[in-house]
């Protein structure tokens, strides 16, 4: 263990590093200028700091005061070295965080006693500290699997709706990475990032509760069936609600706000500008974008030329206009989503993301 000699004295400092070597194997680390004792302690680890009080420049308290303000040293164990008759001294340097103290001049068993008994006190710490560490990295571990087992079922139930849609899995491959993109240029941290990666592919769950006569017909929907259309997105909002899991949350945000428009138009609330949740908006223009450039059997893909100029034109009405920049701002990277996860790399329940 390394144990660390601040004296001013170069005589105490010779006697203190001969009782250290009773202690351990590693040569001690000695200094008799307290500023640059002060630097190496800040920089390097160390398991016991022997500290004189009187020394120039910087003095034990000082010193003291110093090396516990920062957080990796804060219960690194001191003892303090004082004359006997400095009690105030003592005083102050427990307030300061000192562990223990030595008396002037230096008894060797009291010296190896009480330096044993901080070495001791240092191993539990670092052995707590490894025992943290370890129950810290089961935790994530497990916290992995959970989160893994989440998105299973968000992948399960996003098939679910596919079967009873005719978009594709790359679709959802797609238009999930087109709202990464859009939220990573919007601001938003890693860690949302994934989360909303994971929760777009749910936008249109709710499909799951309409009826094939109207999912699937063929021709246009009248004003009836159309009413009934629109009720996927309460319908998902449903099915997701109430979760525990922050993935689910956003999903179920996703699900309900994602038809909303920016001029208020959208439903199934009618929500306007802000108002409307931020990855609501964020899918809107993602969904949109790929269904636009996507083949369909009832329409041939449109240009991405075309798609821009569309989002262009709707942005401030159907789309909010920071998401249709935000497309703009990384066209490259949309392009090369779309020519990575091609219909024709993967049937229609082909991993998503």
């Amino acid at each position: 263990m390394q144990i660390v000699i601040v004296d001013d004295n170069r005589v105490n400092v010779a006697l203190l590093k001969v009782l250290a070597r009773q202690l351990t194997d590693q040569p001690a680390m000695e200094f008799t200028d307290a500023v640059a004792a002060l630097a190496w302690c800040e920089s390097h680890p160390f398991d016991l700091l022997l500290l004189d009080y009187m020394m120039p420049g910087l003095d034990g308290l000082s010193f003291l005061a110093q090396l516990r303000a920062r957080p990796d040293k804060a219960s690194v164990p001191v003892l303090m070295v004082t004359a006997s008759h400095e009690t105030e001294v003592r005083y102050e340097a427990l307030r300061r965080g000192a562990n223990d103290f030595l008396t002037k001049p230096i008894d060797r068993i009291e010296f190896l006693a009480r330096s044993r008994n901080m070495l001791a006190l240092r191993q539990s710490q670092q052995a707590l500290a490894d025992r943290a560490a370890w129950l810290a990295a089961e935790v994530d571990k497990a916290t992995r699997v959970i989160v893994e087992r989440e998105y299973d079922t968000i992948l399960r139930l996003s098939r679910a709706a596919e079967y009873r849609d005719p978009e594709t899995g790359m679709h959802l491959a797609r238009m999930a990475r087109y709202a990464q993109l859009i939220g990573r240029n919007l601001g938003m941290d890693a860690e949302q990032q994934q989360t909303l990666l994971r929760a777009a592919p749910m936008h249109d769950i709710g499909k799951v509760g309409i009826p094939d006569a109207i999912l699937l017909k063929p021709g246009k929907l009248d004003a009836a069936e159309w009413a009934t259309m629109r009720e996927h997105s309460a319908i998902g909002y449903q099915i997701l609600r109430d979760s525990p899991s922050p993935l689910l949350q956003m999903a179920a945000v996703i699900a309900h706000s994602h038809h909303e428009k920016f001029d208020g138009s959208g439903y199934p609330l009618g929500l306007a500008g802000t108002a409307i949740p931020l990855v609501g908006r964020i899918v809107a223009v993602a969904d949109v974008l790929d269904a636009l450039t996507s083949r369909r059997p009832y329409k041939e893909a449109w240009t991405f030329e075309a798609a821009l100029a569309l989002l262009r034109e709707q942005s401030g009405t159907q789309f909010d206009p920071a998401c249709v920049e935000a497309v703009v701002e990384s066209w490259p990277e949309v392009l090369a989503i779309h020519a990575e996860f091609r219909d024709e790399a993967g049937g229609p329940h082909a991993d998503l993301v």
